[in-house]
């Protein structure tokens, strides 16, 4: 295993990673600005009141994505175990 074989692996398992946690992250990001931006509207500065939505929208975005997400991690580690005899000699 050379030194291209490893970055090409270490690529390929971060551009997984964005693909995976971006919707995830994206939807606590949109979610945490809409609440925040409620809050300073209505100058509700209740604590509780952020973490609720959040909850709720990424366990929902789980539900609906969950299957794709693992989809997409099942493959890469079937990829990769199989590619180990290639790739150790």
């Amino acid at each position: 295993m050379n030194q291209d074989t490893v970055v090409s692996l270490a690529t390929q398992a971060m551009t997984l990673a964005f693909e995976v946690a971006g919707p995830i992250l994206l939807v606590g990001l949109v979610i945490g600005l809409a609440v925040s931006l409620f809050q300073a509207v209505t100058q509700i500065q209740e604590q509780s009141l952020s973490f609720i939505p959040k909850i709720i929208g990424l366990a929902v975005l789980i539900v609906v994505l969950g299957p794709w997400m693992m989809d997409r991690l099942i493959n890469y580690v079937v990829n990769l175990y199989t590619s180990i005899p290639s790739l150790v000699h």
